[in-house]
């Protein structure tokens, strides 16, 4: 069986020519001591002499997010291992779609041009992106994509109240159905969540790749952290750890706090702290067991 290569122009319902079979995304990658890192793009490729994110096609049976990061990789020499996706804002053509993740810098970048494609790398302050000569698409979408830089996602599990949502014989162990939650929850390193469930206020064509924080309590205390999943004890009860953990989360404004629960008391006290919340139902439909 042949497969069609995917570095490709097509025609797009819109009317225009697209990059890439599948479509196509970029990395918008943010340093707050240096700002964000443009490409300025060779003269021979689409666009030119353009500037705009390091980015380009996606392979077949690549996501969005590994495509970008394999590309600013191809492109600029960044590291994979040293940069964290946050975010990811979408244009949707129908039949072809590019993809913007909003990344964070968690090691050190030693950024260089390596290929043919880029012509130049800078990182630029935010204020100053909108003076550059920038891609037509990118500069219509930059004030959309300024106001998510560095905007992380914080997910804060109530451990009981959500175990407790659902009758699957929780009660007879209640540290095994904090370890399900746990493993399911780290789910959604890989798919997200979508603006609309969580209230993050960017949009419908939003999704955030959450940090998560489990609160655990009572017999359920002692659950490992795995990858993509924080653990907390909570030392007496779990509301008041939960209060106490959106209070210290908040005092950064970078952070969305969502708190998991359906407990109103709860719920009443984390929202007064600038919190949203999410019930537990609506969390189980987005978890892949």
């Amino acid at each position: 069986m042949t497969t069609l290569p995917a570095n490709v122009f097509v025609r797009c319902s819109c009317g225009r020519l697209h990059w890439g079979r599948h479509g196509a995304a970029g990395l918008l990658l943010s340093d707050p001591e240096r700002g964000v890192l443009l490409q300025r793009r060779a003269w021979w490729v689409h666009h030119g002499r353009t500037w705009a994110l390091p980015g380009g096609a996606l392979e077949a049976g690549e996501t969005p997010r590994e495509a970008a990061v394999r590309e600013a990789h191809e492109e600029a020499a960044v590291a994979p291992g040293t940069v964290r996706a946050l975010s990811a804002s979408v244009l949707e053509h129908g039949d072809w779609r590019y993809t913007t993740v909003v990344a964070s810098v968690t090691g050190t970048i030693e950024e260089r041009v390596a290929n043919s494609e880029s012509a130049e790398l800078r990182w630029v302050r935010p204020d100053d992106v909108a003076g550059f000569r920038l891609h037509r698409d990118f500069a219509a979408a930059w004030p959309e994509l300024r106001t998510q830089l560095d905007r992380t996602l914080v997910l804060v599990v109530d451990g009981a109240n959500v175990v407790g949502s659902r009758p699957d014989g929780w009660w007879r162990d209640r540290f095994g159905a904090a370890v399900r939650l746990r493993d399911e929850l780290a789910s959604l390193t890989e798919t997200g969540l979508p603006d609309t469930v969580v209230g993050g206020g960017a949009g419908q064509d939003w999704t955030w790749w959450p940090r998560v924080i489990l609160v655990v309590e009572g017999k359920a205390r002692g659950v490992e952290p795995i990858p993509g999943v924080e653990v907390v004890d909570a030392e007496t009860d779990g509301d008041s750890a939960i209060v106490a953990l959106t209070r210290e989360l908040r005092a950064d404004p970078g952070n969305h706090v969502v708190v998991a629960t359906a407990d109103r008391e709860l719920k009443s006290r984390v929202t007064s702290l600038g919190a949203t919340t999410l019930g537990p139902a609506t969390l189980l439909a987005e978890l892949r067991p």
